[in-house]
């Protein structure tokens, strides 16, 4: 199962057993059946780019998921990133604040790099750590945009658990980030915020799993 935001929109793609597992949609939730042509896909892309008032969110399905998320990125550029959840002594989490979001440090993967060490790489230059040890792997998000030749691209990005020892964080202003703020857990779901999705959804993910 796949599961892209555009415009803040969800496309989940997955195959018929996912699906059924989903249970009803709800209104605003269109459901379809992938017809094997690159070009449908294209339909729904455009329903969640112009942000239709009836359709909220999409679900295709095809009985080979691999075929069509290959599908679905070639009408992409498709771009790789890594980012890292970093966590304090007191189990805090570190989140930035850059054009009027929270989100977490992240950001593209250099030629002959490994995820992992663009992750740590990317945390170190936006938050000023230096000492960071890399966790377990948490689930790899995908979301799109247009570029500036309004070309549709693909950012997949990875992401880490990570630790530090370390409390002081200087803030990368070269990347408009504004913020680097240590943030409890209880705290950040307790104010309204403003969050993409994509990122608000591993976050609420990390809370089960350090709770369960």
């Amino acid at each position: 199962m796949y599961k892209i935001y555009i415009n803040d929109r969800l496309l989940t793609l997955c195959d018929p057993l996912e699906m059924a597992q989903a249970g009803t949609p709800t209104d605003g939730h269109l459901v379809a059946r992938y017809s094997g042509k690159p070009k449908f896909i294209l339909n729904y892309v455009d329903l969640l780019e112009k942000g239709s008032p009836q359709v909220e969110q999409v679900t295709l399905f095809h009985t080979e998921v691999e075929e069509l998320w290959k599908d679905f990125k070639d009408h992409y550029r498709v771009l790789e990133a890594a980012g890292g959840l970093v966590y304090n002594f007191a189990r805090q989490w570190l989140l930035i604040f850059r054009r009027d979001h929270w989100d977490l440090p992240k950001g593209k993967i250099d030629p002959g790099e490994t995820p992992e060490e663009a992750a740590v790489r990317e945390v170190q230059e936006e938050t000023g750590l230096k000492m960071l040890e890399l966790g377990d792997s948490l689930p790899t998000t995908y979301h799109t945009y247009r570029d500036k030749k309004n070309r549709r691209a693909l950012k997949v990005t990875h992401w880490y658990r990570m630790n530090t020892p370390e409390t002081h964080l200087v803030p990368q202003v070269e990347e408009d980030i504004e913020q680097a703020v240590w943030m409890s857990q209880n705290q950040f779901f307790t104010e309204e915020r403003v969050v993409y999705p994509n990122i608000l959804t591993l976050l609420e993910l990390a809370r089960q799993q350090d709770t369960a």
